[in-house]
């Protein structure tokens, strides 16, 4: 396990490059196992779930390489086993192989998805639709067992609710499955129009993405041929935002797509952020005049669960009470103690995130317990006087790209060390 170490209280200043989202990165990853020659990823962001993914390929016979922000995956060598256990559950996005196992072989042996604690995730959805397209599901100690002997087959499946991770799993599935599939009340994240993208342009019949009716005409054949250059992170854009505007005194965030993130924009706005939102970067002013907002988290394109967590620090500096409803995740809470050793004025009633403001926080040491958390207390640090100790901030590295160089090309005094 890894500790950040941060030196509180520095001003940021500088540009920052938003790296490829990480929540299109673990999918299409499992994706590139449908295509039947060598598939190609641009803008891949160097974070620990990406290594994880290839590692698990690598049991399947299926080579990689990462060089640069590239990979290449050749999974013309593929082999169909098991993957019950171990790096499985280090990780909720190998799920993901469900869905890809199954439309590649017509079955799939797939350990239950591990990933951060941030409450109840079912994948109740995911077996549905798979039991809709013809396969058999049964659990088996722990190891999901789904099989399809006689083929998928297309079918009209409704979600009970707009699930990512099932909208994806189905489509992984459906592309090879016979005749048409139609999803509805389907995710419209931005990350599922990506790996629709990547899908369709492998051969793929995909329409309807990034809307809740998502039909799938099944093909016989997917085969990688130009690069896939994945969409930049969204989350990690939001949470050098949230930064820029905390500790900031002029702080260029680069690579990003604004329209992806209009329900987190508007609130910096309303809180009173002064931003310079261009093409495809925002310039953040220093903004010493906050005013507190109530902020409710829901699927896309409203707030993202995502960061409700990494904006919390930025909160604390305004005046007046907010409070944070978390409609998908209302147990993500676990940063709150954690920003209470640090001298936050925040609290928790029924699920409901109460905050005030903070003349000044200070460094401790605390647990990063899940990737956003860490998120929140990395800022909290360098808003924070002194020395922050941050524990488990492995799980950081899960999803920010080159955190700790692009902290220090900002200004920051941040270094990561083996515990």
């Amino acid at each position: 396990m890894k500790k950040m170490l941060i030196q509180g209280g520095n001003l940021l200043s500088g540009e920052v490059t938003i790296g490829g989202a990480k929540n299109s990165t673990v999918a299409i990853i499992p994706a590139a196992i449908l295509a039947e020659s060598k598939v190609v990823l641009d803008c891949v962001p160097h974070i620990k779930d990406v290594n994880s993914l290839l590692s698990i390929l690598e049991d399947m016979s299926v080579s990689s390489t990462f060089v640069d922000d590239t990979v290449e995956i050749d999974p013309t060598h593929i082999i169909s086993t098991p993957l019950p256990s171990g790096k499985i559950q280090s990780l909720r996005a190998s799920y993901y192989f469900m869905g890809a196992l199954l439309g590649r072989f017509g079955e799939a042996i797939v350990g239950l998805p591990g990933g951060d604690d941030i409450g109840p995730r079912p994948i109740d959805q995911h077996i549905k639709g798979f039991e809709a397209l013809g396969a058999t599901v049964t659990n088996n100690h722990g190891a999901i067992q789904i099989k399809a002997p006689n083929g998928l087959h297309g079918a009209k499946i409704y979600l009970d609710m707009a699930s990512v991770g099932a909208t994806i799993n189905l489509l992984l599935a459906a592309v090879r499955a016979e005749g048409q599939t139609v999803i509805e009340n389907a995710a419209r994240e931005p990350e599922i129009v990506d790996i629709a993208t990547f899908l369709n342009n492998m051969g793929a019949k995909i329409r309807g993405a990034g809307t809740d009716i998502i039909r799938i005409d099944g093909v016989e054949h997917l085969y990688g041929c130009n690069t896939h250059t994945i969409i930049p992170d969204r989350i990690e854009a939001g949470t050098y935002l949230s930064m820029a505007a905390a500790i900031g005194d002029g702080v260029n965030v680069k690579n990003i797509i604004s329209e992806h993130m209009d329900a987190y924009l508007a609130k910096l706005e309303e809180m009173g952020v002064k931003m310079d939102v261009k093409e495809d970067s925002i310039f953040v002013y220093p903004s010493p005049n906050l005013k507190m907002v109530q902020i409710k988290t829901m699927p896309y394109p409203g707030f993202a669960t995502d960061l409700q967590q990494p904006l919390t620090p930025l909160l604390l500096k305004a005046q007046g009470e907010g409070i944070v409803v978390d409609t998908l995740y209302p147990k993500r809470t676990r940063h709150v103690p954690e920003l209470i050793r640090m001298g936050a004025d925040i609290s928790i009633e029924n699920d409901v995130i109460i905050l005030h403001h903070a003349d000044k926080l200070q460094g401790a040491e605390v647990s990063a317990d899940e990737i956003r958390g860490g998120a929140c207390l990395m800022i909290a640090g360098l808003m924070a006087n002194g020395v922050t100790t941050i524990d488990n901030a492995s799980n950081i590295l899960r999803g920010y790209d080159r955190v700790v160089d692009k902290l220090t090309g900002l200004g920051a005094i941040v270094k990561m060390v083996e515990e």
